[in-house]
């Protein structure tokens, strides 16, 4: 890694408090690497923590990449003790945002969650009750008649089981991104757009901050998350991490009449997921998307890409509707009108990578969420933020750590070509 001089822009000097006796204590300076939903979360909470100053740098604009092209569904029904510790806190999370961020026009949209499973995938599924049974996390299991009749626009199949989540539901990308990016700045934290970040200021082995193309801005502790350009910009510092991307494509319908009858949906056993969607208070459309299971990993290798590079088949529009509308027939009366192209980032275990470095003091890391990204942001942006100060974080995490794997495995893993089907694939 090579070492810039230690210069830093105009405005990050140390911010002071006042303390006892007229002694003043030097308030720690935070810098967020990242605009999406989780960067953006973690900074919230940074801010409303009242710790320091807090920066945060997009290399774009603010939601410029996956998070403006997620699903936004969110479900606590995970497969992992610590993954369903975290989404409960999560789902709480965006209770609170919903009030917090009402006037900027965001709301939770807790419609429920309903998980889908074929005879096959429920078996496993099933061996998880015990977990959510000892954790306190409700939940129904339905046959299909029951579905049909608690959501009239839902067709499941006779053999399909619903494991449904009463306080799921989906937060719509568009209305969250920039609400709680003006929440943020109204809470002082500064957003620098176009900012794109180089590498890290490393000194006498410690992270102590960033490098940029207008010099070094300086912090006691750095947040990276960065996404689907994680293992470009840790290579650069001597970390290598087994995490790879793959491409994720999502579509908006035409507008219907009124609101369809169906909940937030992981239809895994057809191939996607769907659920309600909203361009406004009266503007009912439905959204739905999925992956190409044959399609290879996307290698982000420079820290210069962006996602309006990526495209999708012509072919999985037509695909999508095809295994999407026995499940919900009023797909049959629209079109996709839009289409966003993004990435997914699964690890080697596919659990998400959160945590802190011992070889990288002073840098915190938020990445490879699977396809639950967005579920994820609120309760990844607490522990971020709860990591970053120093404070012990609300879930114990050690089954997140960035160090969980070995050298040997993450070479062997990073050198290997996945294709989508062979990943872990986990919905949201």
């Amino acid at each position: 890694m090579i070492l810039c001089p230690r210069s830093s822009w105009l405005g990050t000097t140390h911010k002071t408090k006042p303390q006892e006796e007229g002694r003043t204590e030097i308030m720690p300076r935070y810098i967020v690497i990242g605009g999406g939903a989780i960067g953006l979360n973690t900074a919230y909470q940074l801010a409303r923590m009242r710790s320091g100053s807090v920066t945060l740098l997009e290399k774009g604009l603010v939601g410029d990449g996956s998070s403006s092209r997620a699903g936004g569904i969110i479900t606590g029904l995970l497969w992992s003790e610590t993954g369903v510790l975290a989404r409960t806190i999560s789902l709480r999370l965006y209770q609170e945002l919903s009030a917090d961020l009402e006037r900027y026009g965001y709301r939770f949209q807790d419609v429920g969650c309903l998980n889908l499973f074929d005879p096959e995938s429920w078996t496993e599924r099933e061996e998880l009750l015990p977990l959510y049974d000892r954790l306190g996390f409700g939940y129904e299991i339905l046959d299909a008649g029951q579905m049909r009749r608690r959501w009239p626009d839902l067709t499941p199949e006779s053999d399909v089981i619903g494991l449904h989540d009463a306080l799921g539901g989906y937060s719509e990308p568009h209305e969250f991104v920039p609400a709680l990016a003006r929440r943020c700045r109204d809470l002082g934290v500064e957003i620098r757009e176009n900012a794109r970040v180089d590498g890290l200021q490393i000194d006498s082995g410690r992270v102590v901050g960033v490098q940029t193309g207008m010099g070094v801005l300086e912090a006691d502790v750095v947040i990276s998350t960065v996404h689907a350009w994680t293992v470009a910009f840790m290579a650069r510092c001597g970390v290598r991490l087994p995490i790879k991307s793959f491409v994720h494509q999502r579509y908006v319908s035409s507008k219907l009449p009124e609101r369809a009858s169906i909940p937030a949906i992981n239809a895994n056993p057809y191939g996607g997921y769907i659920r309600p969607a909203r361009l406004g208070t009266t503007d009912f459309r439905i959204l739905a998307g999925g992956e190409t299971e044959d399609r290879e990993e996307e290698r982000v290798d420079d820290l210069a890409f962006r996602m309006t590079g990526l495209s999708a088949p012509e072919s999985v529009r037509g695909q999508l509707s095809t295994n999407l509308t026995p499940l919900v027939p009023r797909l049959a009366e629209t079109l996709w009108e839009t289409e966003q192209v993004g990435l997914i980032s699964f690890s080697l275990d596919g659990e998400p990578v959160l945590g802190t470095l011992s070889q990288l003091p002073g840098l915190v890391v938020g990445a490879a969420f699977h396809s639950g990204g967005f579920a994820y942001s609120p309760v990844a942006g607490l522990l971020l933020a709860e990591l970053a100060a120093g404070e012990s974080p609300s879930v114990d995490v050690s089954s997140f750590s960035p160090v969980r794997f070995s050298a040997q495995e993450t070479d062997a893993y990073l050198a290997t070509t996945v294709v989508q089907g062979e990943a872990l694939r986990r919905r949201h």
